[in-house]
């Protein structure tokens, strides 16, 4: 199993960026996927979650209306797009599969003026 994030960097506040993960070594079509964040000094939290099914979506309230995760199967990727960021979006934001305990490297965000 791989998983391979990019699409991080720095941006200002109200800023956007595009997260992807892309996947391999698994059935990518039927697992759900997650992104969590750990911020500087804070625990790993779970951001936004899609099931095999695309209707099945989660997203923590600290995100919800501002993050939207999306998935291409033919692509075996997903996407974190995140609108509006503030500076407490700054996180090291991984990609996770579930069902299979399997995590990505991380990519970095920030969110700084």
């Amino acid at each position: 199993v791989q998983l391979v994030e990019s699409g991080g960097g720095l941006v200002q506040p109200g800023g956007s960026l595009r997260l992807s993960c892309a996947a391999s070594g698994f059935t990518f079509s039927r697992a759900t996927m997650s992104w969590y964040r750990q911020g500087p000094g804070k625990e790993r939290e779970e951001v936004a979650t899609i099931g095999s099914a695309p209707s099945m979506l989660y997203y923590a309230d600290s995100v919800k209306g501002r993050f939207t995760i999306s998935r291409a199967n033919t692509k075996n990727t997903v996407y974190l797009q995140m609108n509006s960021l503030k500076p407490e979006d700054t996180a090291v934001y991984y990609c996770y599969v579930p069902t299979l305990g399997y995590w990505g490297q991380g990519t970095q965000v920030t969110v700084s003026a």
